[in-house]
C-alpha cells in the first residue's frame, strides 16, 4: 500500500477498517471530482490554517463541493485573521505536502496545536474519503471512526455549521 505507513499503524492500532483506492495524483479538487467519482464515499476538502500571530493552528473539514470563504470562516470561528498554513507548517504539523492535506496526518501533531473544525454536514455521511499524505491515493473510513482517529491523535475537535 502506498501512503504514510504511520497512518496504516495508527488505523491498524485502533481497529479502524478502511477501503484503499490508487487513483492518479490528484492534488486539486477539481481532478479529485473526476479520478474518485467512482468511489462512493463523502469526499472531502480538507484545509490547514494559521492565525494572524502564527501560534494556533485549525484544521477545517468539509464535503468537497463546498467554497470556503476565509474571510466567512474568521467571523463564524471567531479566530481572527486567518491564513493558509505555509509548506513548512504543513510539514512539521502533519507531515504532509500541498495537495494531499488530511486529518488522517494529525498523527504528527504530537504537541497538540490543532483544533479541528468539521463541517456538521458531515455528521450525516456515512463514509469519508481522505488521503493517507499522499495524493495519489484515498482511504474510505466510517465517520465515526474519523471521530475515534481524531480522539487518538489528542487533538481537540468540535462539528461546527459551516454553510
Amino acid at each position: 500500500m502506498q501512503g504514510d505507513k504511520k497512518i496504516y499503524e495508527t488505523l491498524k492500532k485502533l481497529n479502524i477498517s478502511f477501503k484503499y483506492y490508487e487513483h492518479p495524483s490528484i492534488p486539486t479538487i477539481d481532478l479529485a471530482k473526476i479520478y474518485k467519482k467512482n468511489i462512493n464515499a463523502t469526499h472531502c476538502k480538507n484545509i490547514f490554517l494559521r492565525n494572524h500571530k502564527g501560534n494556533k493552528h485549525f484544521f477545517i473539514v468539509v464535503e468537497q463541493n463546498y467554497d470556503v470563504n476565509i474571510r466567512k470562516l474568521e467571523l463564524l470561528l471567531k479566530q481572527g485573521k486567518l491564513s493558509f498554513a505555509s509548506e513548512k507548517r504543513l510539514n512539521k504539523y502533519l507531515n504532509v505536502k500541498p495537495g494531499a492535506v488530511s486529518p488522517l496526518g494529525l498523527i504528527y501533531d504530537t504537541d497538540n496545536n490543532t483544533h479541528v473544525f468539521i463541517d456538521k454536514n458531515l455528521e450525516r455521511a456515512k463514509e469519508l474519503s481522505f488521503h493517507p499524505n499522499i495524493d495519489n491515493v484515498s482511504l474510505v473510513i466510517k465517520t465515526i471512526d474519523l471521530l475515534k482517529y481524531l480522539t487518538a491523535t489528542g487533538n481537540s475537535f468540535e462539528f461546527i455549521e459551516l454553510y
